[in-house]
């Protein structure tokens, strides 16, 4: 009886001690060690890639974020603001997830079929927006133009990047509201175009907050 006692003890400490051990060496040192490396080598990525504009965070470069007007009294959701450029939609993912106007409750797609009559609904709706809020005096826009990550959000419906081409569809319609010349605000686009990852992964993108903080710059706005 004594040596099942003292038996039982010594395996009770050594699994004190074990978890003491395994408490400070995974729970406190590791993490320390992880985060100090990180801090030290990817300092901007560990912080959440911020984006900083006039001494203030405005943004991560990993996550969209809207551009609209200050919302209507009765209207749920706010007009956007056409001053700036538009990212993806972030309310086509419907009302079966929570992640609707770049809120980052939780990320993820609709899970429509393609022939779903809602996802067709809300496509041509958001393509007529489009061509309407695009077109100005002596430019129109043609639905054939309008590409498609202007009309579907993408995946994790945070999407931060707009493709060249919905950038070049927003230029005539920026420059005219913002009183700026086209060809200026075209230039801004080809500058702020980043080509595929390694030269061949991915699409050429373009960040649609960094455009919009050299926008602020050009116009004064």
């Amino acid at each position: 009886m004594n040596n099942s006692v003292k038996n039982t003890a010594r395996l009770f400490a050594a699994g004190l001690r074990a978890l003491l051990a395994l408490t400070v060496v995974c729970g406190v040192l590791y993490p320390l060690a992880v985060t100090g490396i990180a801090q030290g080598l990817f300092h901007d990525k560990a912080n959440g890639s911020e984006v900083s504009y006039d001494g203030k965070v405005v943004g991560s470069s990993l996550i969209g974020q809207r551009y609209d007007l200050p919302p209507k009294k009765g209207r749920q959701t706010p007009e956007p603001d056409l001053r700036w450029f538009q990212p993806r939609p972030s309310d086509g993912l419907g009302t079966n997830t929570l992640n609707t106007q770049y809120k980052l409750l939780v990320s993820g797609a609709t899970n429509r079929a393609a022939d779903s009559p809602e996802l067709i609904a809300e496509v041509e709706a958001a393509k007529a927006a489009v061509v309407r809020d695009n077109s100005v005096n002596g430019y129109r826009v043609k639905p054939s133009q309008v590409p498609p990550d202007a009309v579907t959000s993408s995946g994790s419906g945070l999407d931060p990047d707009i493709s060249p081409a919905y950038a070049a569809l927003q230029v005539h319609r920026v420059a005219e509201r913002n009183h700026l010349p086209v060809a200026r605000v075209t230039k801004l686009v080809e500058d702020h175009t980043e080509g595929r990852v390694a030269g061949f992964m991915g699409e050429p993108r373009v960040n649609v907050l960094q455009l919009n903080i050299a926008l602020r710059e050009l116009s004064g706005n």
